[in-house]
């Protein structure tokens, strides 16, 4: 059975510096995967990477174990990343409140999914890559939400502790985000599905 993140901490603060690798090979992969989304830069997102671990294994003895190491070092990560993101001049913009929406969140599952079937393979390149850039554009804030609720699967109150908001500020976060998605990702799929009906003669 795998350790608990617990007692890895626990050893690794007795001084055990193996107890915190088991930590950092958990976490590493994870971290990597939010920090790229949020840098759009994979030498920046290793970076962030290392200074991430770095940061929490100096603060470890502040680490309360009540919560979860995950939602901990989610929240370091976020902000190396919006340190380096202000750093190296990046935009940082203020996310204006929208109506609430809390079903807003899960509309992205409506989209069609871009499966890499034989005739989907085109369309699936696009939407990936048209996905990437539309994700470019918003804020790290807003981007880190969605990539935390739609990639990593967090829930909201995570997310909030992750990123110091309340579930509403969450949702509205995410909701933003989708909504920007659909309306980017919509037409797309749309002028495929017309694409494929005229080849089939309907």
């Amino acid at each position: 059975m795998d350790e608990s993140d617990a007692a890895a901490v626990a050893r690794a603060c007795a001084g055990e510096t193996e107890a915190f690798r088991v930590l950092v090979d958990r976490y590493s992969r994870k971290v990597f995967r939010l920090a790229y989304r949020m840098t759009r830069n994979e030498q920046d997102a290793e970076d962030v990477v290392q200074e991430t671990f770095l940061r929490a294994y100096r603060r470890l003895r502040q680490f309360e174990s009540r919560s979860s190491f995950g939602t901990w070092i989610f929240r370091i990560a976020v902000n190396v990343a919006l340190d380096l993101t202000r750093k190296l001049g990046r935009y940082e913009q203020v996310e204006q409140p929208m109506g609430s929406d809390e079903d807003g969140a899960e509309r992205i599952a409506q989209l069609p999914a871009a499966e890499p079937a034989p005739d989907r393979i085109l369309l699936s390149g696009e939407l990936k890559h048209k996905m990437e850039s539309v994700l470019a554009e918003m804020s790290p804030q807003v981007r880190a939400a969605f990539v935390m609720r739609h990639y990593e699967g967090m829930p909201i109150e995570e997310i909030g502790s992750v990123l110091g908001l309340k579930a509403s500020a969450t949702k509205n976060s995410i909701y933003r985000a989708v909504q920007k998605l659909r309306k980017e990702l919509e037409p797309l799929v749309k002028g495929a599905v017309v694409g494929q009906q005229r080849s089939a003669g309907v």
